[in-house]
């Protein structure tokens, strides 16, 4: 099972800058995107089922923001939205799909970057979550949480470290949420396969970032401990510019 996430930062946009091309190319069984910033009836599933795609849509209530999907060649065995959790669920942000013993689940974390109220909610949002998927594990061994987690857990996955203290996505708060959420039984399948530096996801718009690599690793598939031994492979492919961000591929054995 090969799975491509992507923070696709509107996916009407991604999809004027070549996105259905690249699809066509890349071939994923499952591509979940985050930010869709789209309502249902925005969003071309037409052209995603003859690309060969069931779509599943977790779109928030204010139109143009958030909003979550998964898309697959395979019908899953079913298919839930949200956490039961009106104050989470109205923004799109988690979006589950089995199929056969795996889980997937596609989630958004918050952004805290807007100000001390947001910064507040995401960390709800994030112990609220792991309290969600521990229980979802409870009955699901196999799980692959996949998604942009708006956090960069080490100094490894930040451009220069000591510049970031302080900084939304780099505080010591979330940073050890994400070392909580490690020791709890889930797997950063990237660092697996690269322990390299400067192996980022995401660069700002601003200044030139890209070309600076002055980037962020914020979009992981994080696994269940059950599933590390059937994990093939896990990249960034950063070639991808249909967004600020860079989609994450895994491939599992199924």
């Amino acid at each position: 099972m090969r799975i491509i996430s992507y923070n696709l930062n509107g996916i009407r946009s991604a999809i004027s800058k070549g996105l259905l091309d690249w699809l066509q190319q890349e071939q994923p069984d499952v591509f979940c995107i985050q930010e869709s910033k789209a309502q249902p009836e925005q969003i071309d599933t037409l052209a995603m089922q003859e690309l060969g795609y069931y779509s599943y849509i977790h779109s928030a209530e204010k139109k143009g923001y958030s909003g979550v999907c998964i898309f697959s060649k395979k019908e899953p065995d079913l298919v839930k939205a949200g956490m039961n959790n009106h104050k989470y669920d109205c923004e799109g942000r988690v979006l589950r799909a089995d199929f056969g013993d795996i889980t997937i689940v596609c989630v958004y974390i918050p952004s805290g970057t807007t100000g001390d109220i947001r910064q507040d909610f995401k960390m709800e949002f994030l112990e609220d979550f792991k309290t969600w998927v521990e229980d979802l594990r409870k009955e699901r061994k196999n799980v692959v949480v996949c998604g942009d987690y708006n956090i960069c857990h080490k100094p490894i996955d930040i451009n220069h470290p000591e510049r970031q203290v302080g900084v939304s996505g780099f505080l010591p708060e979330e940073r050890e949420w994400m070392d909580r959420w490690e020791t709890g039984g889930m797997i950063d399948s990237f660092r697996l396969f690269d322990t390299r530096k400067e192996q980022y996801s995401w660069w700002s718009y601003r200044f030139g970032a890209r070309e600076r690599n002055a980037g962020w690793r914020i979009d992981y598939h994080w696994v269940s401990e059950p599933l590390k031994a059937r994990i093939k492979s896990a990249r960034i492919l950063q070639e991808a510019v249909h967004s600020d961000h860079c989609p994450v591929v895994i491939e599992i054995d199924d």
